[in-house]
């Protein structure tokens, strides 16, 4: 390389910042408290306050791995960040026939089925994508202040 070029370039080049984070784990209970934990150290990274967004993920992969588990298949995690305000979670499993009811079900005294209560409090929107093939992902927005 001629040296005058050489001599212009920086020494270092950064990448540039990554707005995505993305990881497939099994769909066990030891999978679902994985993604939590991941999940918390990425919004740490990114400088992100972690509280209710890791419990929105706790939930989301807990289903993934009690209603969505198929035999042999994982379920993926994705973090998302539209914007500098806004928080993407997506939970994609292998159960693309077994959907979430998006209405707000009604309290009752069963040990289980609340989860998706508590991430409709915690998350400012959240969703079903049915696809693709057998799959399926729940997603949750959280916006954050300003």
């Amino acid at each position: 390389m001629n040296r005058e070029i050489s001599d212009q370039l920086p020494l270092t080049q950064s990448a540039p910042p990554t707005h995505e984070f993305r990881v497939q784990l099994s769909s066990t209970h030891r999978g679902a408290r994985l993604a939590r934990l991941l999940a918390v150290e990425q919004l740490r990274s990114w400088g992100l306050p972690f509280e209710d967004a890791a419990q929105v993920v706790a939930e989301l992969a807990s289903n993934a791995a009690v209603h969505g588990h198929a035999p042999g298949r994982d379920f993926r995690l994705t973090l998302r960040r539209p914007t500098e305000r806004m928080l993407r979670i997506e939970v994609t499993d292998a159960q693309g026939t077994r959907l979430p009811a998006t209405s707000q079900p009604a309290l009752t005294d069963a040990e289980s089925g609340r989860g998706l209560l508590l991430v409709g409090v915690l998350a400012d929107r959240w969703g079903v994508t049915a696809g693709p093939a057998l799959s399926k992902t729940v997603w949750a927005e959280i916006d954050f202040a300003s």
